[in-house]
């Protein structure tokens, strides 16, 4: 038996499978079809049955020799998303109709897919493109299925389209309203987001050096400052409306405001990082202090600013959005998801999410990058 490697996952696909055949008919009606065979009934899965449940187990089973790991993740790979394609193809049109047999055998194709991830994370491959490709590839692969088992559940279930549409639908709205949505980022985004950003992050880091300068700022600020980060966005996005009018001006004074205090508690904390011996001999070679935060103490708290900065990319992208719920021109993501909502149009509310989403991971997948260039020498970069 050395040429066999179970793995749970594989033999857990497999007997789903068996109970899935077991069980019989995998929509209701195929069940009417199999209880009248003399009746005419059009039903799913009239041609591809067999051929799901055999590729489901074939994969499963392929899984489980002592092949190379690359070519047992590609066997997977193309198992479970072949299997998921024909799953949520065959239901279209018999939308909440599926039974037990239709979710058994989507868990299946689930476990393979999880296997092909888990296969793929224990590869270690020698060149440095590989290894990236594959920091792109797992995550991928992790985010598909979550849409494949939405897409399957909702079509499957037949939950109402208000309540949760699919995210065909959402993708359908999304390229159909591309102005729209075009225009939304624009005012959100490109105005309010990046304005306050800056403003609020450079604010507060220019603040923490004060404040580490002059003991009276930081024993007085801070406390202050932790209270006013409690503070509620929907208390304060009204006042910003009031004082700064409907436009993105207002947005950006409550993004200011949500920035400013978490890059200057950290930045502060950074300072504080650097340890005394280096302190003693920066003091030895007669460094002012000038020279000590430049040479030293920043280059010891930039993963403390980047902590911030990171944070301060959703934190922005939140209070912007919320602020808009408040008055805005008719124009704005957080304008366009409270409107919507009012009119039923959910799906135009989940495309609006799904780009904010899209926006904000692409925001910190930059600032990432950036303190990946700029603190190579750090050990967390380094062992990452």
């Amino acid at each position: 038996m050395n040429w066999l490697k179970p793995s749970w996952q594989a033999v857990l696909a497999i007997v789903l499978c068996l109970i899935a055949v077991a069980l019989g008919a995998m929509s209701k009606p195929e069940a009417a079809a199999l209880a009248d065979p003399a009746a005419s009934f059009n039903y799913p899965y009239i041609g591809t049955k067999g051929l799901m449940f055999g590729l489901v187990a074939l994969a499963a089973l392929i899984s489980m020799t002592r092949i190379p790991l690359l070519a047992e993740a590609v066997v997977l790979f193309v198992g479970a998303h072949l299997v998921a394609w024909l799953l949520i193809s065959g239901i279209s049109g018999f939308e909440g109709t599926a039974l037990a047999s239709y979710f058994l055998l989507l868990t299946a194709a689930w476990l393979l897919g999880w296997r092909c991830v888990a296969v793929l994370s224990g590869l270690r491959p020698m060149a440095s493109w590989t290894r990236t490709a594959l920091r792109l590839i797992i995550p991928a692969i992790f985010g598909a299925w979550i849409l494949i088992i939405w897409e399957a559940v909702t079509r499957g279930a037949g939950i109402p389209f208000i309540l949760l549409p699919p995210p065909s639908a959402i993708g359908a709205r999304i390229a159909s309203s591309l102005p729209v949505l075009g225009a939304d980022v624009r005012q959100t985004i490109f105005k309010a987001v990046i304005f306050g950003y800056v403003v609020g992050s450079g604010a507060g880091f220019i603040t923490a050096i004060l404040a580490d300068r002059v003991p009276f700022l930081r024993r007085g600020l801070l406390p202050i400052g932790n209270m006013v980060s409690a503070l509620p966005i929907i208390g304060v996005a009204p006042i910003m409306v009031m004082w700064f009018g409907f436009d993105w001006q207002s947005k950006a004074a409550v993004v200011i405001i949500m920035t400013f205090f978490p890059m200057l508690v950290n930045t502060v904390a950074g300072l504080a990082a650097s340890g005394h011996m280096e302190r003693d001999l920066m003091r030895t070679y007669a460094s002012g202090y000038w020279q000590t935060l430049l040479k030293l103490r920043l280059p010891a708290a930039a993963p403390f600013i980047f902590n911030a900065l990171k944070i301060n990319s959703t934190l922005a992208l939140i209070g912007a959005i919320v602020a808009e719920f408040f008055g805005t021109p008719v124009v704005g993501m957080g304008f366009r998801i409270s409107t919507e909502v009012g009119r039923m149009n959910i799906d135009m509310v989940w495309a609006e999410i799904a780009v904010a989403a899209l926006a904000g991971s692409v925001f910190y997948g930059v600032v990432a990058l950036v303190e990946r260039a700029v603190t190579f020498w750090h050990p967390s970069v380094r062992g990452g």
